[in-house]
């Protein structure tokens, strides 16, 4: 009976020693990985299970580095962490990439093998608009107190140009111009033909005491 006990308990570690291994295997040897692209410059990329696409569940050792495409720069070796803010199969890195083109490879080594790479740009953010610096409220009234004086000029110079009084003596004084000159001609004529007259008269009177 005790045989019996012992040989049942060997088959069944025996089973269990099969089965673990088929069991750790069902999803597969590797991992397959795919590199999204990037969040405001970190490394997004999706960790599956390569025979069935389950999310892996456990935790992922895995590397991320990032060489620039003229090969000037390198960025890594950084970590995978899970990334909260995607899907299950969603992962990301804690440290963010400048802007540029990145030629992003990811070499996974946890619980399975698995690689993924892809080009990532990281676009420049523009800064956030300066306000502008407010006037000093002091230097408002400068420009203020220099209109009285432009429109005082301008209200003096206006009567002078419009005002009908100020064009009556300009024409009164341009009538008595006309009539001076008028009478000067009319006397001048006057006293010429009576100078006329006159020496007629003493050329007759010559003419007689000749005669």
């Amino acid at each position: 009976m005790r045989i019996r006990i012992v040989f049942s308990a060997a088959l069944a570690a025996l089973g269990l020693m099969f089965l673990l291994p088929v069991a750790a295997h069902a999803h597969g040897d590797t991992v397959k990985v795919v590199v999204t692209g990037q969040r405001e410059g970190h490394v997004t990329a999706d960790v599956t299970w390569e025979n069935d696409g389950d999310a892996i569940e456990e935790a992922v050792a895995a590397t991320v580095n990032a060489v620039s495409v003229d090969g000037s720069r390198t960025m890594g070796p950084w970590r995978l962490v899970r990334d909260s803010a995607a899907a299950p199969a969603g992962w990301t890195t804690a440290e963010a990439l400048p802007p540029g083109s990145w030629k992003v490879s990811v070499d996974v080594g946890f619980p399975s093998l698995g690689h993924g790479e892809l080009e990532v740009g990281v676009p420049v953010v523009d800064p956030a608009p300066v306000a502008p610096t407010p006037v000093a409220s002091a230097a408002a009234p400068v420009p203020s107190a220099a209109a009285p004086v432009a429109s005082a000029a301008s209200a003096a110079s206006a009567p002078a140009a419009s005002s009908p009084q100020a064009a009556e003596p300009a024409a009164d004084a341009q009538g008595y111009a006309v009539w001076w000159t008028t009478a000067g001609v009319a006397v001048t004529a006057v006293a010429g033909a009576a100078v006329g007259l006159l020496l007629r008269r003493r050329r007759r009177v010559r003419l007689d005491r000749l005669g």
